[in-house]
């Protein structure tokens, strides 16, 4: 690896930092250098801080370059960065931003001075120095947007809510899931209700027979679900709070009041090796609940970003949004999004780099009224596909 993390804390997800530091060394053109980054806590900093720099107490972040004080050539070995978790926490906290952003924030300064530039001989290079950090950073972004392309599940409930609306056998929720494959869907949603407002048992079973892609089989955490869940066996199940009076979901779990019981039932399905996805809003303390109980993904419930009425309030429910999949990330927990998403407030969400899947059913029955399934679904594949570029 060009990129070694040493993380003597044990509060980080190591692949996460290693690939970041692997995308800047491409992004500055040494794709072929070695680098070796250290994550400590304040005491280990500050010692290091004594020894080589004659300097008392802890800093945010120190580099030592391999060849100390020669010119800046093309060294296969760069050296070291050194991160000082504690120190980037509260700056993170003072700043408004997440861990993850300011532990790239650090890093990115590290490996400047690791290229030659330090901002402590002149104003000048200490100019020099910060636009190339934010030209790194910029950089940096573009290519974790590309390395994935954010997949698309369609959820096929409203469907089925028109064929009961008749008490009839069409539409037939099973095709349109056909349908959505074969345009480039990569997972098929359904919500079985404990009141069967629209997806029945016999949907779910044919569905289990017929999806070639990933079934997710969206759920209270009621017993009687949860039984037909372990025998239909779906590719993932995601939990989500069930209100019998409410029109659609409203809101997301509240995992950190329920962590005994999901805990029991997320640990049901480990046993049957059903992944559980738990559909939470953007808030930090969800999302750690959901990795304490034992959660594979959770899904970011983005309803607050889509029903925002003004470009200010849309704004900061997106960065809470954002900042919450950054940490479900950091916390090892893999990230959908999904609720309310339609052909205007997609792209945003499906450009960041953390989210793997968004799971959206309205808006594309809706519009395929108007053009038809098979063209909804590849107008909305497109928002997505072309989000990351």
């Amino acid at each position: 690896m060009p990129a070694l993390l040493t993380d003597t804390t044990g509060r980080l997800c190591a692949g996460l930092i290693e690939r970041k530091a692997d995308l800047l060394l491409a992004a500055c053109g040494r794709t072929g250098a070695e680098l070796s980054v250290l994550i400590t806590d304040d005491p280990g900093i500050a010692e290091l801080n004594s020894a080589w720099r004659g300097r008392q107490g802890p800093t945010n972040v120190l580099a030592f370059a391999m060849q100390e004080g020669e010119p800046l050539g093309q060294e296969r070995i760069l050296g070291d960065v050194v991160i000082s978790l504690d120190t980037a926490a509260r700056e993170a906290a003072a700043q408004g931003i997440s861990l993850h952003q300011r532990i790239a924030e650090l890093l990115v300064h590290g490996l400047v001075h690791l290229l030659g530039l330090d901002h402590e001989r002149s104003s000048e290079e200490a100019c020099r120095m910060a636009a190339m950090e934010r030209d790194l950073l910029e950089r940096l972004n573009i290519l974790q947007r590309r390395e994935t392309m954010v997949k698309l599940a369609i959820n096929v409930d409203h469907v089925a809510t028109l064929r009961q609306a008749r008490g009839i056998d069409e539409p037939d929720p099973v095709t349109a899931a056909a349908i959505c494959e074969l345009a480039g869907a990569a997972g098929i949603v359904v919500h079985l209700r404990e009141d069967r407002r629209h997806i029945q048992d016999r949907d779910v079973r044919l569905l289990r027979q017929t999806v070639k892609t990933k079934l997710n089989l969206e759920m209270g955490a009621d017993e009687e679900i949860i039984a037909i869940a372990l025998e239909v066996r779906p590719d993932m199940v995601t939990l989500v709070p069930e209100k019998r009076q409410e029109l659609t979901t409203e809101g997301g779990l509240d995992v950190l009041g329920q962590e005994r019981h999901l805990t029991e039932v997320i640990a049901r399905f480990r046993e049957a090796d059903i992944p559980v996805s738990l559909f939470i809003d953007p808030d930090l303390d969800q999302v750690r609940a959901s990795r304490d109980v034992g959660a594979t993904f959770v899904e970011i419930h983005t309803g607050r970003y889509c029903d925002a009425t003004s470009e200010s309030d849309r704004d900061k429910e997106f960065e809470l949004v954002a900042r919450a999949a950054e940490e479900a990330y950091e916390k090892g927990l893999r990230v959908n999004a999904g609720h309310g998403l339609n052909y205007q407030t997609t792209a945003r969400i499906a450009a960041l780099p953390f989210i793997e899947e968004l799971s959206i059913g309205h808006a594309v029955m809706a519009r395929a009224i108007l053009v038809g399934l098979d063209q909804a679904v590849r107008e909305m594949l497109a928002i997505c596909q072309n989000a990351r570029r």
